[in-house]
């Protein structure tokens, strides 16, 4: 294997990693969606989402 070899599988699996970090972090910022209850000191809230 030579270096351009290398290099091109090196940054490739730099950018795939990437890509599933950032996916990652995505899923977990994001609102859920569906139905949200909460039991408080008023009673019970239920939010459609």
């Amino acid at each position: 294997m030579n270096r351009t070899n290398l290099m091109f599988l090196i940054v490739g699996a730099l950018l795939v990693g990437g890509s599933i970090y950032g996916y990652q972090v995505y899923q977990e910022r994001k609102e859920p969606q569906g139905v949200q209850i909460n039991l408080g000191p008023n009673g019970v809230t239920v939010e459609k989402k």
